[in-house]
């Protein structure tokens, strides 16, 4: 990564033409957007039936960002890139790919992929967006390492970005307590550098999977071609988060210990091998079953879902960069990472910082 706020005379040379496979896609630098609106547990209490202890003992929330009206996905996810090419020291045009993971575009077509290409000045590229929920991240991160990996790109801005809170049910005490708005991002770059201890930087691997007959666990049905919007939709109250609490908690915590162990095994790495779990910011409860699963002390599980909520797809970047601007992860820090969302869909990824 580069020193935030990088003069455009500090800009990198061009990458390195690597041959195919040789190259790694390595985080040249992150960044991070969150609406300034907080709405806290106290003031969930006056819209519907729960409480702040309630919330905070059973997820470990106890605050969460809302997009006001007017803000999209897009204006929130252009924000991020800025400061993540800021960081990286580089120009919107100097980006060959932008890929975006998210399940609440501004609009169905086009994709938010291109509203972001076009607010940030980037110029002509391949632009396109993914939707993998909650885990989209892993997943958009790890379509963009396959473009570096095999030399077809070389500069990949990757945005998690989603305004959940649009499409939430405020008298629904199963979801309207867990859902934030955010976007975070990362700028990829193409590099076969290596560490102080001579090991190789980047992402080191990567471990997806999706199984769709746990689809009626988490989902929202209308607004597509199964139910597409009319008067009948929004009255059935059709385009709102629908979810199996229960059901989704046990399949979390399996699915991001599994996913975890495919990326470290890919990686030919074990847990002790690893400096930092950037998780999903799903529920603490989950996170902390995590932890005790891998044999991850408590001190090395990077956590902001107390003041963020479940942000996504932008989960995992926002947690990234609030932990690299903070200090805590540093140039050599290996990092796991895993979520699970609708789908549902599972991934892990280890990244060399």
């Amino acid at each position: 990564m580069h020193a935030h706020g990088s003069s455009p005379a500090s800009r990198p040379a061009a990458p390195p033409r690597a041959q195919a496979g040789l190259a790694r896609a390595r985080i040249l630098g992150t960044g991070a957007f969150l609406p300034p609106f907080v709405r806290t547990n106290r003031d969930l209490e006056r819209l519907v039936d729960t409480s702040d202890a309630w919330i905070t003992e059973r997820t470990g929330i106890r605050e969460r960002r809302l997009a006001p009206e007017g803000t999209t996905t897009s204006d929130m996810g252009a924000i991020a890139a800025l400061a993540a090419l800021d960081m990286a020291g580089l120009r919107a045009t100097d980006l060959d790919l932008i890929v975006v993971a998210t399940v609440t575009p501004d609009m169905p077509m086009p994709s938010a992929a291109a509203l972001v290409q076009h607010k940030i000045g980037a110029g002509p590229c391949p632009a396109f967006d993914i939707g993998a929920a909650c885990a989209g991240f892993i997943f958009a991160l790890t379509v963009a390492e396959q473009f570096i990996r095999t030399g077809k790109r070389h500069r990949v801005l990757v945005v998690g970005g989603d305004t959940l809170t649009k499409f939430l049910d405020w008298t629904d005490r199963k979801t309207c307590i867990l859902f934030g708005d955010g976007a975070g991002a990362v700028v990829l770059g193409s590099d076969v550098a290596v560490d102080a201890q001579d090991r190789p930087r980047g992402v080191l691997s990567t471990s997806l999977s999706t199984d769709g007959s746990l689809v009626p666990a988490l989902y929202i049905p209308g607004g597509g071609s199964a139910h597409p919007p009319s008067a009948a939709t929004v009255e059935g109250r059709l385009h709102f988060i629908r979810m199996n609490g229960q059901e989704i908690f046990k399949h979390a915590i399996k699915n991001l210990v599994s996913a975890s162990h495919a990326a470290l095994d890919d990686a030919g790495m074990t847990t002790a091998g690893i400096d930092w779990v950037c998780a999903h910011q799903a529920n603490k409860r989950i996170l902390d079953q995590v932890a005790i699963r891998l044999g991850t002390a408590p001190d090395r599980m990077l956590s902001n879902i107390d003041r963020v909520g479940n942000t996504s797809s932008a989960s995992i970047p926002i947690l990234l960069d609030e932990s690299v601007r903070a200090g805590k992860i540093k140039d050599g820090d290996t990092v796991l990472m895993s979520a699970l969302g609708a789908g549902v869909s599972w991934g892990g990824a280890v990244v060399r910082m």
